[in-house]
């Protein structure tokens, strides 16, 4: 087995296309976000305030990126296993306090299922958070689909 291994990940011009097209989403929405994009190996890339976004949330959004980049699931999905009871109660306490499960937070995959950063956002609902979020995902997503190597025939 080698001793290293590449590791794709996003670069600062993605995360500023995909910051783009979350601040374009928050004002569609009406509601200003906070918004962070980490790389694959969690570590903030890119962040945006938008005027008028909680200064409460700003960790909150760069959280739930590291979140769902770390964790390689979006942090909606945590909502019923966080429970007392449920399989991972306590998880928040994690990695520093770090580990976040309200809605908002979204990996960015590769074609092979690798993780290549995350969206975080927050100031809205976590429904919002995750609307806003998504968007950014998905414009990374349609990127990343015309960089694809493709056959010749």
């Amino acid at each position: 087995m080698a001793p290293t291994r590449h590791v794709s990940t996003l670069t600062l011009a993605g995360a500023q296309l995909a910051a783009s097209a979350c601040e374009a989403k928050a004002h569609a929405l009406g509601v200003p976000m906070n918004i962070a994009i980490v790389d694959a190996s969690t570590h903030l890339l890119h962040f945006s305030r938008m005027d008028g976004a909680k200064l409460t949330s700003i960790s909150i959004a760069i959280d739930k990126a590291f979140t769902a980049a770390g964790h390689k699931i979006g942090t909606h999905l945590y909502k019923d296993t966080v429970w007392p009871g449920g399989v991972a109660f306590g998880i928040g306490n994690s990695n520093g306090g770090r580990f976040t499960t309200i809605g908002g937070g979204l990996p960015v995959l590769g074609r092979d299922g690798e993780v290549l950063g995350a969206v975080g956002c927050s100031t809205g609902t976590p429904a919002q958070d995750e609307e806003v979020a998504r968007a950014g995902v998905d414009v990374l997503e349609r990127e990343l689909r015309r960089w694809e190597p493709r056959a010749k025939l």
